[in-house]
């Protein structure tokens, strides 16, 4: 497999400028990590550690300090319709329909007419991704699960090469979690893309993953990256597996010793 990304030593300083008594604050320190084409990394740690700075960084969204992130075929070039990004909430246009709203990124960068003919493209991800008969609902019509599975397919509506994920499912209860999880992997396997995963869920990022990334925190740093063995396709006896239960053992350790790291 080719290597579609890189971040190397990517570090990033929020500067107190000249406010009296202010000082520089270390976000990030040196972080460096490569990701596989079609690969699926989750990303862990502590609230503070920089895990969702991290994504904005990758994406372009706010600058490094220093440092740099590669993104196959375009070296030190983040185009914008390499990266694709799902945020914690939804955030659909409450005037536009789901299809509407999965079509709308792509309607921006290249016009209404091209959109309408990506139409059955995104049809075939609003089937994958279970939402075939609801292309018309409206985001009140639709529960908060449904909400983000329009996001993701948003989210892929231009054909990104890597999709970012900041904490998708985090305000989803538990039951429809699990299955949201599922409905990602299905998206995943079908459509190859390479996932970047932050969540503070350890059995989420271990049952996801092939690789999970353990950061700390003050500065935010990687402490370890953990290689997920689990055979796939995944289920629900896959987390009742002694395997799954040793790297979520692992995973826990790490975090409860990240202070010390």
């Amino acid at each position: 497999m080719r290597t579609v990304m890189e971040v190397n030593n990517v570090t990033k300083i929020y500067s107190a400028g000249k406010k009296k008594g202010g000082s520089d604050l270390l976000v990030l320190s040196n972080v460096s990590f490569s990701i596989e084409q079609g690969e699926f990394v989750s990303v862990i740690g502590p609230s503070g550690c920089g895990k969702s700075t991290l994504l904005k960084l990758i994406s372009g969204l706010i600058p490094k300090t220093s440092g740099y992130v590669n993104i196959s075929p375009s070296p030190n070039n983040i185009e914008r319709n390499d990266i694709g990004f799902v945020f914690q909430d939804a955030v659909l246009l409450p005037w536009y329909t789901a299809l509407e709203n999965a079509s709308f990124p792509f309607e921006i960068m290249f016009g209404k007419k091209v959109a309408k003919e990506r139409r059955s493209e995104i049809e075939r991800l609003f089937a994958i991704a279970g939402l075939t008969g609801f292309e018309d609902a409206y985001p009140h019509e639709l529960s908060g699960g449904m909400k983000q599975r329009v996001s993701i397919v948003r989210a892929l509506s231009y054909d990104p090469q890597v999709l970012l994920m900041d904490e998708p499912f985090g305000a989803i209860d538990a039951i429809t979690r699990e299955s949201l999880n599922n409905v990602l992997l299905d998206i995943w396997s079908k459509t190859g893309k390479t996932i970047i995963f932050v969540t503070h869920d350890i059995a989420e990022a271990i049952y996801l993953s092939d690789r999970v990334i353990v950061m700390g925190r003050n500065p935010g740093r990687i402490i370890e990256t953990i290689h997920i063995p689990l055979d796939r396709p995944r289920n629900d006896d896959t987390k009742l597996s002694n395997e799954f239960y040793g790297l979520a053992k692992k995973a826990k350790s790490l975090l409860e010793l990240r202070d010390e790291a």
